[in-house]
């Protein structure tokens, strides 16, 4: 996936515009073929975009599917409350089938947070009292935990599929599970941890696929049907898999 599309903030997500338009984000992919709206937990409402498309037919796009951004969005409220955003006393990686009990240790000798992992035990000592520290450590955590196992499993699929990558990087992508840049390197979502396993394994097909056709053509998915051909309900699963992240990783 050509790492191509630009960010534009059009309307402030905190107010809506005359008309009662929710405020959203515009997303301009060289991919897109069509106009689509993304509604993340945290009521983030992103629409993507073909290159060109003028800020009048995207409002207007908006003002068409407006009552369904606002149920999309009544509909993450009612599992996304306040209390949910928590720092976690257990993390469940479904991707890797492992759960993580996680202790803090407070001490007041120093700013930082730090940690440390072992028998499936995460343990956070120093400025435990700063939540964000906290999180940026469990992330850190999260991104080589990631690496680790997402690492071997690519090259697994890459030789399985004959379908060659450049690099790997580990990201915390707010708008998507992975993408592939035009010199080959795949980005995973870190995220992707808390997805089960075959979700994960497809999405590493689908990016590994862009190495042959950097869209999606209808070769591009004649292609990830030989090696997924389950790919369309897949597909549709990791659509909805952003309820399974947990609140406090703060990405939406």
């Amino acid at each position: 996936m050509q790492n191509t599309a630009e960010q534009l903030l059009l309307f402030n997500p905190e107010r809506n515009e005359p008309g009662d338009i929710p405020g959203f984000s515009v997303r301009v992919s060289a991919r897109a073929k069509r106009l689509s709206i993304k509604v993340f937990p945290r009521g983030r409402v992103e629409v993507v975009t073909p290159r060109r498309t003028s800020a009048r037919v995207v409002k207007a796009f908006v003002e068409e599917n407006k009552a369904w951004i606002n149920r999309a969005r009544e509909s993450f409220a009612e599992s996304y409350t306040p209390e949910s955003f928590v720092l976690p006393q257990r993390i469940d990686l479904a991707t890797i089938d492992k759960r993580y009990i996680v202790n803090y240790q407070p001490s007041a000798d120093t700013k930082t947070v730090r940690y440390r992992c072992a028998h499936n035990i995460v343990t956070l000592s120093g400025n435990t009292g700063d939540r964000d520290a906290c999180v940026k450590t469990l992330k850190r955590w999260l991104s080589e935990t990631a690496r680790t196992a997402f690492a071997p499993r690519l090259d697994a699929l890459a030789q399985r599929t004959d379908l060659a990558y450049g690099k790997m990087h580990i990201r915390l992508q707010r708008t998507c599970w992975g993408s592939r840049s035009s010199s080959g390197t795949i980005s995973l979502n870190l995220s992707l941890l808390f997805l089960a396993p075959e979700l994960t394994q497809y999405l590493m097909i689908h990016e590994l696929c862009h190495g042959r056709h950097m869209n999606h053509s209808k070769r591009f998915w004649k292609l990830v049907f030989k090696h997924e051909p389950g790919y369309e309900q897949l597909d549709r699963r990791l659509g909805e898999s952003w309820r399974d992240v947990p609140n406090w990783l703060g990405v939406y």
